[in-house]
């Protein structure tokens, strides 16, 4: 038979195994590290217990706020529930088990909602945060329904802090309002990293911090590996020169101003193409 003691012994263990699976603890706050320099904005990474909100840079072009979200989903640990409205789907596609899985987000952690309308989505959303089991909640409404007011936000942010979780307010055809979200995203897609033609590079996004209520704003060009879940700083590779065919040695080079020899015939292609 244990103790009292023992058993308060037992239970603080288990908050903290609990906690320690959303990631780094700064000064007593849960939070899911993202990668530097985020996370000195952040003062540590997206803190847990608390709503954050996701829009997107180009209105109808949401694919990137999608995927940023799916990379947050990706960091966290156990099970995430991503409650989608059925417009959502039909604009920007299905969640896609193979994408998920190609940016480091195992599917097999995913739990999908479908919701009629926004009401519904703000409906599922509080009831999975009541429950301690998903460590990040999705909501994603589309357009700016209504119901979607600061005191629906309050509500989620509260039931957030109740559990722990992280939730995600993901708006990617909205426009920003006020609400009770801790952070706010602006996401929009940048080139690839990749220098080389017809190759893709690792995802990169543009992230702009326009609501922070933990430290300063800022915008950062971040490169997403999907192997080590992490982002990092994205730095642009040297674009290629092109290399003109060399002048034959046993004539001359042409005057100034007259095109090289390479030139002259894409010149010439191209006359004859007209």
């Amino acid at each position: 038979m244990t103790t009292p003691r023992e058993t308060l012994a037992a239970l603080r263990r288990s908050v903290a195994a609990m906690e320690s699976m959303d990631g780094l603890h700064q000064g007593g706050r849960a939070c899911l590290p993202l990668g530097e320099p985020l996370d000195g904005a952040l003062a540590g990474g997206l803190a847990c217990g608390a709503l954050h909100e996701v829009f997107c840079g180009h209105r109808g072009v949401a694919t990137a706020a999608v995927g940023f979200a799916a990379m947050v989903a990706a960091l966290a640990r156990g099970p995430v529930v991503w409650i989608r409205q059925d417009m959502a789907a039909s604009e920007t596609g299905a969640l896609h088990g193979a994408g998920c899985a190609g940016l480091g987000l195992d599917p097999d952690r995913l739990v999908l909602v479908q919701a009629r309308d926004g009401t519904g989505v703000l409906r599922a959303a509080e009831e999975a945060l009541r429950h301690h089991a998903p460590r990040l909640v999705v909501a994603e409404p589309w357009g700016e329904p209504e119901v979607l007011d600061l005191t629906a936000t309050r509500r989620l942010a509260l039931r957030a802090a109740e559990t722990g979780a992280l939730a995600l307010l993901l708006r990617p055809a909205a426009a920003p309002v006020p609400s009770a979200a801790l952070t706010r995203w602006v996401v929009s897609a940048a080139p690839s990293a990749s220098g080389r033609a017809h190759e893709l590079g690792p995802p990169v996004l543009t992230l702009d911090l326009i609501r922070n209520r933990l430290g300063p704003l800022g915008r950062w060009t971040m490169e997403w590996d999907a192997d080590a879940r992490s982002f990092a700083p994205f730095l642009r590779a040297a674009t290629p020169h092109r290399r003109l065919p060399a002048v034959p040695v046993h004539r001359p080079p042409p005057p100034r101003g007259e095109p090289l020899l390479g030139e002259e015939r894409a010149a010439t292609g191209q006359r004859i193409a007209g």
